[in-house]
C-alpha cells in the first residue's frame, strides 16, 4: 500500500484502546495513530510512552474539532458512549470504527448505519473474534465439508473469576451496557450468526452468581438458525472448570477445540504483530483441536486438525483497503444489529422465560 498513511483518532485508551486497537493500528500498513483521547492523565502517560510521536486529547471535541486533519476515528469508550460519539464523528464527516457492542439496541445501531449512508461513510464495527484462530479453522472445516451437515455448534467464552472488577461493565445501570450478555455475548452471537446465518428463535437464561454482582455474569443463549442449525451459547465469568471453546457435531464428524485463541495474551504482553513477530497467532500442536466421530477428544480420539493461525490485523488492514480503494467493509453496522436483535431478544427472554420468535 502506498502514499500517505490515513490519519486515525482513537477515542478511549482503557482495555480495549490500549490492548487491542492502537496496537493494532499501529501495526497496519497505510495507518498511522495520530491521536489518542483520554481524560486520564495515567492513561495519557502510557499513550505517550507507548507511541511516543502519538498526540494526546483530553476530549473528543478537541479531535473533532481537528477533523480536517484526520482521515478516521475508532471509538473504544465505554458501552453507553458509542452511539453518540459515532454520530458525533459522523457528522464531522470522519469514517468510523466502533467497539462492539456498536449500540445499546438494534434501532440505534441501524440510525447509525444510515446516517453513515446518507453521509457516504465507512461506519465498521470491531469483531475481532472473527478472525480468531479457532474460528478460522472451524470456517475452512466448514467450506471443505469435513463435519457434514451441522446439527449443533456449541460455543463458550467461559472465565473463573469469581471476584468483582468493579467499573462500567459490571455496573447494574441499564444505561451502561454492561454485563456478559452483551460483553461477551457480542462475540459468541456474532460469529453464531457468520457461520449458520439468521436466528428464527432464541431461548436464554441469564443468571447473576457473584455476591455483589449488579447485572449478568453467567448466561446461556440457545438460537435455532432459519436453516436448522442450533447453536448453544454460553458466556460465563463463574465457570470454575473451564468447557471447550467450541464442540461443533455435523453429520459427518465433530470438531472439538479447547483454550483461547494466542492473540489477546499476546497483545497484552506487548508483543505486537508484523514482520518482527513471524509466529503471530499461531499455537503449539498440543492445543489443536481434533476432528472425528464416535471418539473422545479427551482421550485423544480423532485426528488433530491444524489450527489456523489468528489473523487480529486482518481487521484493520481491511479497515485500510476499504477507505482507500473502496474495498469491502469488514464488518458492517448492519450485521452488528443483526446481533443486536439476538442479544435484545435474549434478554427478554431470560426476563420473562420465554421462546422469543425472531
Amino acid at each position: 500500500m502506498t502514499g500517505t498513511p490515513l490519519r486515525v483518532g482513537l477515542v478511549g485508551y482503557g482495555l480495549a484502546g490500549s490492548v487491542f486497537h492502537a496496537p493494532l493500528i499501529a501495526a497496519t500498513e497505510g495507518l498511522a495513530l495520530d491521536t489518542v483521547v483520554t481524560s486520564n492523565p495515567e492513561r495519557q502517560q502510557q499513550a505517550r510512552t507507548a507511541f511516543p510521536d502519538v498526540r494526546v486529547a483530553a476530549t473528543p471535541d478537541e479531535l473533532f474539532g481537528r477533523a480536517d486533519e484526520l482521515d478516521l476515528i475508532v471509538i473504544a469508550s465505554p458501552n453507553r458512549t458509542h452511539v453518540p460519539l459515532a454520530g458525533a464523528a459522523l457528522k464531522a464527516g470522519l469514517p468510523v470504527v466502533v467497539d462492539k457492542p456498536v449500540a445499546g439496541t438494534a434501532a440505534e445501531a441501524r440510525e447509525l448505519a444510515a446516517l453513515a449512508e446518507e453521509r457516504g461513510l465507512l461506519l465498521s464495527v470491531f469483531q475481532n473474534r472473527r478472525w480468531d484462530n479457532d474460528f478460522l479453522t472451524l470456517r475452512k472445516l466448514l467450506s471443505e465439508g469435513a463435519l457434514g451437515d451441522v446439527y449443533r455448534f456449541e460455543s463458550r467464552f467461559e472465565r473463573w473469576r469469581p471476584q468483582l472488577k468493579g467499573g462500567w461493565r459490571e455496573s447494574g445501570d441499564p444505561a451502561e451496557i454492561g454485563g456478559l450478555l452483551y460483553d461477551l455475548g457480542s462475540h459468541v452471537v456474532d460469529q453464531a450468526l457468520v457461520l449458520f446465518g439468521p436466528a428464527t428463535a432464541v431461548y436464554a437464561e441469564a443468571d447473576v452468581r457473584r455476591d455483589g454482582a449488579q447485572t449478568d455474569d453467567d448466561t446461556f443463549i440457545a438460537l435455532t438458525h432459519a436453516n436448522g442449525v442450533r447453536s448453544h451459547l454460553h458466556v460465563s465469568a463463574t465457570t470454575a472448570q473451564l468447557g471447550p471453546r467450541f464442540r461443533v457435531l455435523g453429520s459427518k464428524a465433530g470438531y472439538v477445540k479447547h483454550g483461547l485463541d494466542p492473540q489477546e495474551a499476546a497483545l497484552r504482553e506487548g508483543r505486537r504483530p508484523g514482520a518482527a513477530d513471524a509466529g503471530w497467532g499461531t499455537e503449539p500442536e498440543e492445543l489443536w483441536g481434533r476432528v472425528g466421530s464416535g471418539e473422545s477428544p479427551v482421550t485423544g480420539g480423532g485426528r488433530p486438525e491444524p489450527t489456523l493461525p489468528g489473523d487480529y490485523p486482518a481487521y484493520y488492514a481491511a479497515v485500510a483497503k476499504a477507505l482507500r480503494e473502496g474495498g469491502p467493509n469488514p464488518v458492517t453496522a448492519l450485521e452488528a444489529a443483526a446481533a443486536l436483535d439476538v442479544l435484545e431478544a435474549a434478554r427478554r427472554s431470560a426476563l420473562e422465560k420465554v421462546t422469543v420468535t425472531l
